[in-house]
């Protein structure tokens, strides 16, 4: 096999602490929240917040979260990536290299692209597996593939692949897995929460400065000024989904959770969005988390224990969450259509024949 016929695929999810307890949860956390793209606010002011509150504070708590979903296996964010890596793998054919990396945590990215490099890749196709764009991840994770690329005497060549919220392949993995828990659960409402982010990292996307949030259907489809705000495409992503499922404009709720602090966050909100359905009529529900592509804190923990006790307790009656796509097979599938769509280097190779 010629060297040129071989090439990478780097799978990036977010990342997880190594295990639940506070002394490992407290290093990913500060190595998470001391991202200027996350904390986008003075280098100071992240400095104090993050050694005075957070640190003190937050690792007990998000320990004790991180108990609850903890498995066998380790990270649920880790184990289900892990997974899907493996079928992707077994389906991308022997001329490619499949890796994975975690932005936070392990392993990272740095090692992998060392593992790559021992295979013999030059050319590699990074594939952050964020639906939607946001600089907190996408463009943190794009960010740090290329600082680790330029630290090596010969870099590699780097192929990005694009948000895909509305790609057919991911809106067809999510309808697979969520069809047939809308139909045994006949909600009146359909959730699709989406991880939340300050207002402002949605109009520091905005180039022109007079598009986004500045007036109430500044979403309502995709422009040039918006093409990389989070939130219309977030609110695309639940268009595509919510009409390849079926589900009526009057039953769909788009809504963000996560929020953070006292800054204004994208709304609405979902915890609140729980507490006043069931005062509308509203008690059988189902929620959908569609900006995440493996199960984790915010969709185990956050959605699947705690808003099914903030809607209960507000007198909902059901409420089913759907899990993510994982590493079912169709979008092990999927992931390979979109990759390949994004870069020939991936695509089968052809033998061409002489005359």
């Amino acid at each position: 096999m010629a060297p040129h016929d071989r090439a990478g695929l780097l799978l990036i999810n977010l990342g997880t602490p190594e295990s639940a307890a506070p002394s490992d949860v407290r290093p990913y956390l500060r190595e998470f929240l001391s991202d200027p793209r996350v904390l986008d606010i003075p280098s100071w002011q992240r400095a104090l917040l993050l050694n005075l509150i957070i640190l003190p504070l937050r690792p007990k708590k998000s320990g004790e979260a991180y108990a609850k979903i903890w498995t066998g296996r380790g990270s649920p964010l880790l184990v289900n990536t892990i997974d899907l890596a493996a079928k992707v793998r077994a389906r991308a054919g022997a001329t490619v290299t499949v890796e994975i990396a975690m932005r936070y945590g392990k392993p990272s990215i740095a090692s992998a692209l060392e593992s790559l490099r021992r295979a013999g890749v030059d050319r590699i196709v990074v594939f952050p597996l964020y639906p939607q764009y946001s600089s907190a991840a996408t463009g943190s994770s794009i960010e740090k593939v290329f600082e680790e690329a330029g630290r090596r005497w010969n870099t590699p060549y780097l192929h990005v692949v694009p948000p895909f919220y509305d790609h057919p392949a991911y809106i067809d993995a999510c309808a697979a897995v969520a069809k047939p828990i809308l139909e045994a659960g006949d909600p009146h409402a359909v959730l699709f929460s989406f991880h939340g982010l300050p207002e402002r990292h949605c109009v520091k996307s905005d180039d022109t400065g007079a598009h986004c949030l500045k007036r109430a259907d500044c979403c309502d489809a995709i422009v040039q000024a918006n093409r990389n705000c989070y939130r219309a495409q977030c609110l695309a992503t639940a268009r595509s989904l919510a009409d390849r499922l079926g589900v009526p404009e009057d039953r769909r709720i788009v809504c963000f959770q996560s929020r953070l602090g006292r800054t204004p966050w994208i709304k609405p909100y979902t915890d609140l969005v729980l507490q006043e359905l069931p005062g509308r009529g509203i008690k059988r529900a189902a929620i959908l988390s569609p900006a995440f592509v493996a199960d984790c804190l915010e969709t185990l923990e956050e959605l699947g224990i705690r808003a099914v006790e903030t809607f209960r307790e507000a007198g909902g009656e059901r409420l089913d969450v759907v899990p993510a796509v994982n590493a079912e097979d169709r979008w092990a599938d999927g992931v390979l259509t979109i990759a390949r769509e994004a870069s020939a280097w991936l695509r089968p190779q052809v033998p061409v024949r002489t005359p």
